[in-house]
């Protein structure tokens, strides 16, 4: 099977995928037995890349992926055909700790922008707030302990921390929290 059969066979499973970016980067490919090669990751993504490889991987198998000076990752091999593959991943966030809240979060859903540092501001959607923090729901997961800008309209921007992050939702804490008359008034006009 080459590569845009594979690629055909994962859309018409419905897999869905970022867009990835073009990369050249020298790795090394790391396989639970011990077995490892060198290779050269060709797309990237938060989620997934492109690697070209020596190695014949197989579907579902675990592999650590190293790029020399950027880190290592646990991932699993998605698809394999003809010295390409696929990679997936592995997600080392922790379970989602649960702090107690300093008050009552209010339900909505109303779209404010978001900017994770050193990048274009984008739309996201709270989908509860409170004077303390919101949770959101993202297209771009930042990592926990990011910090982050969020502009709700009327407002001046906030400084916010990721506390935790599940698929592609998140809950930030304010820096600063907001003050109850103005955080009435926000409530008023998001509703």
């Amino acid at each position: 099977m080459d590569r845009n059969s594979a690629a055909e066979k994962l859309s018409d499973t419905a897999i869905a995928r970022r867009e990835r970016k073009p990369v050249s980067l020298r790795a090394y490919i790391l396989r639970e037995g011990g077995a490892s090669s060198e290779g050269l990751v060709l797309d990237l993504s938060y989620e997934g890349c492109g690697i070209e490889t020596p190695l014949a991987l197989e579907p579902e198998e675990k592999v650590k992926l190293t790029v020399l000076g950027r880190g290592a990752i646990d991932a699993k091999v998605r698809w394999s055909s003809g010295g390409r593959a696929g990679l997936v991943f592995e997600s080392d966030e922790a379970p989602r700790q649960e702090w107690p809240r300093v008050s009552h979060r209010v339900s909505m859903a109303a779209d404010v922008s978001l900017r994770r540092l050193g990048q274009a501001n984008f739309r996201v959607t709270v989908t509860d707030i409170s004077p303390e923090g919101c949770r959101v729901e993202l297209v771009d997961r930042p990592r926990v302990e990011e910090h982050v800008l969020i502009k709700f309209e009327g407002l001046e921007v906030l400084e916010a921390e990721v506390c935790w992050v599940e698929g592609y939702a998140a809950g930030l804490r304010f820096e600063k929290p907001i003050h109850p008359a103005v955080f009435e008034l926000l409530l008023d006009r998001l509703r």
